[in-house]
């Protein structure tokens, strides 16, 4: 639930930059460019702190080297929401994080399944749900976040 409230909260308060300020940030796959890059900060970092354990923990029983790949997709993800900062990658970062929620998706699965002492969020309607929500903000992105700034924004500014 975490990384839902990180999205939107991030999300609204580009949007409020945008509509007070910086017009670059009007659009809301702009925004939402911003909201996909803290959410994937936050859940790349507890791929090495915090959460490891319960990551590492989710990995299907049938895949290799469970921690290799916690840590392979933590920087993934770190490096995808770097990425999502420069209008010049973000369309891709966008597409390549999409695709790895899908790679990820089965763990999600394996974890609502045979995971004990799980918290509603984590049962797998829900999950799906979340997962559909975030797959759909890459989306928005990846389709609507132009290489160069909208006519008449500020272009001083490298990142973003």
């Amino acid at each position: 639930m975490a990384p839902l409230v990180m999205l939107l909260a991030v999300t609204a308060a580009a949007m409020v930059y945008g509509m007070v300020g910086d017009p670059r940030f009007r659009s809301p796959a702009e925004a939402l460019r911003i909201g996909l890059a803290a959410m994937f900060a936050m859940t790349g970092i507890a791929h090495f702190v915090g959460m490891r354990e319960e990551l590492v923990a989710m990995v299907p029983p049938g895949l290799p080297a469970p921690e290799l790949l916690v840590t392979v997709t933590g920087v993934l993800e770190l490096v995808g929401a770097v990425a999502l900062l420069d209008r010049r990658t973000a369309r891709w970062s966008a597409a390549a994080l999409g695709a790895l929620l899908v790679v990820m998706f089965p763990a999600n699965v394996h974890l609502a399944l045979t995971g004990t002492d799980v918290g509603w969020t984590q049962e797998l309607v829900p999950r799906t749900v979340l997962q559909i929500v975030f797959l759909a903000a890459t989306v928005v992105v990846a389709r609507g976040v132009r290489s160069r700034p909208a006519p008449g924004a500020d272009t001083r500014s490298r990142v973003a």
